[in-house]
């Protein structure tokens, strides 16, 4: 067994506040491409009991991620992104492979440990705002909850992993 992120070498070049994000960000990759191996499709888009399919867990980690961060860089959401929200609240109809679904995933993450790489200690402080209603926040909050985000939906896939794979 692999030694878990956070009790690995700290990440180059991302300064020591923001170790602990970059730890979340490393371990829900690593998880979420491990339990979601060999899932079938019908696997990956089942909701159980109500709860959200893995499917829509892994698209909305996706877009949450990189909408979370574009705010931590105090910019406006595109229109493509607004595209992306849109259709995570629409999996009915958009189902894609797994394969894409993580490969995806895997891209905003990598992207997202570029983005810490550019974070200075003094910026984490800096005023921000989310969402349409600009809810006042800091950068700090932004990016930690990134980290928090992606650790939570890591651990409602990896529950609903086990239950649809004894399901079939």
């Amino acid at each position: 067994m692999s030694t878990e992120p956070w009790l690995r070498e700290p990440q180059a070049d991302i300064i020591a506040e923001l170790q602990p994000v970059a730890s979340m960000y490393i371990a829900a990759v690593e998880e979420l491409n491990a339990v979601t191996k060999g899932l079938t499709h019908e696997q990956v888009w089942t909701s159980v009991g109500g709860a959200a399919s893995i499917g829509f867990h892994l698209l909305h980690l996706a877009g949450a991620t990189d909408r979370l961060l574009t705010y931590a860089n105090a910019k406006p959401l595109t229109e493509q992104q607004f595209a992306d929200l849109a259709m995570e609240r629409n999996t009915t109809e958009h189902q894609w492979p797994l394969e894409e679904l993580l490969a995806r995933l895997n891209v905003v993450f990598v992207n997202a440990m570029n983005q810490l790489k550019t974070i200075s200690a003094e910026q984490l402080s800096e005023p921000r705002t989310l969402g349409r209603a600009r809810i006042p926040t800091t950068m700090r909050a932004l990016v930690f909850h990134s980290g928090e985000h992606a650790a939570r939906h890591t651990g409602q896939v990896t529950t609903t992993a086990r239950i649809v794979r004894q399901m079939t």
